[in-house]
């Protein structure tokens, strides 16, 4: 049969005896020192208890609506993130009369024909990968970024090791330099046609030195869209993501970055980035676009 217990019995089940003996509440209970120096009668115990227990059950509620939030905030997509923080829409201002980007040391700096590097832009940290270059000696077109040389280091490891020949033709490309590459190629081919294959100096990515032309043997180490169909072009296309790599100027995409199908122009971005761009088979323009990025 069941009994109910004392109501003393209730209360030392509630608070320890110790506690209880002691003739002290908590204080972040509720309660003031000054109703803690006594020790309650059993119907104020009751009604203390059971404040305290209606206390607990709100810390506890609004201590659970915290951990659900930061458990929420903690398992946000590390990638969704990097593009939400290097998104079109958030890296660009304009500043005397045309579109300057706000991030041209970030991995992920999106230059094209719309977006320009800011006047007189150097990246810090260029070095000269150990590579395999098409020509000898070092020019300014043998630098990279210091993070992109590395991992152009590995991703030409690899290829050496599966018995292909890559060799870099032209990696960081100052403004100056491009000012003279830009006229040569208006002056010989058209406007039109320059517009199509090279950029307006301050528009490059080759200046922020994480873009690099490579090529093979296939085609004398030239830079023509032939290369895609060489043994080195495919294996370039298929490993490049591996190592941090994206072609950036894919084929088909002209309407979105701009240019025609380059095969030769790999852009670093880091592995993860580049590995999800590969697999989502989106130009960079696309998939740091804030109506692509999926929440």
């Amino acid at each position: 049969m069941n009994t109910k217990k004392p109501l003393r019995v209730q209360w030392n089940m509630i608070i320890p005896a110790s506690v209880l003996l002691s003739g002290v509440l908590l204080a972040g209970c509720g309660a003031s020192a000054e109703q803690a120096t006594t020790a309650p009668t059993n119907n104020t115990a009751a009604t203390t208890a059971g404040n305290d227990s209606s206390t607990a059950q709100t810390t506890g509620s609004t201590s659970g609506t915290a951990s659900t939030a930061s458990n929420t905030a903690s398992t946000v997509d590390p990638l969704i993130q990097q593009r939400e923080d290097s998104s079109l829409q958030s890296t660009i201002k304009k500043m005397n009369g045309k579109m300057v980007i706000t991030n041209p040391e970030s991995m992920t700096v999106i230059v094209n024909k719309k977006r320009s590097l800011p006047d007189g832009y150097i990246p810090p940290d260029l070095v000269v990968p150990k590579v395999a270059f098409s020509y000898d000696g070092v020019l300014e077109k043998s630098h990279m970024r210091k993070e992109a040389a590395g991992a152009l280091e590995k991703l030409f490891a690899a290829s050496k090791k599966a018995g292909l020949d890559l060799r870099a033709v032209s990696g960081y490309r100052s403004y100056k330099r491009q000012v003279t590459i830009y006229n040569n190629n208006v002056a010989t081919k058209g406007q039109a046609y320059t517009d199509r294959v090279s950029a307006k100096p301050g528009t490059s990515e080759h200046q922020t030195g994480l873009a690099i032309d490579v090529s093979g043997p296939g085609i004398g180490y030239g830079l023509e869209q032939s290369f895609g169909g060489t043994a080195e072009g495919k294996w370039l296309a298929k490993h490049a993501a591996e190592y941090g790599f994206v072609i950036r100027y894919k084929k088909g995409a002209d309407a979105l970055t701009g240019y025609t199908w380059e095969p030769w122009h790999i852009r670093y971005i880091g592995k993860d980035l580049a590995q999800d761009v590969t697999a989502k088979n989106l130009t960079l323009e696309e998939y740091f676009d804030e109506d692509q990025i999926q929440k």
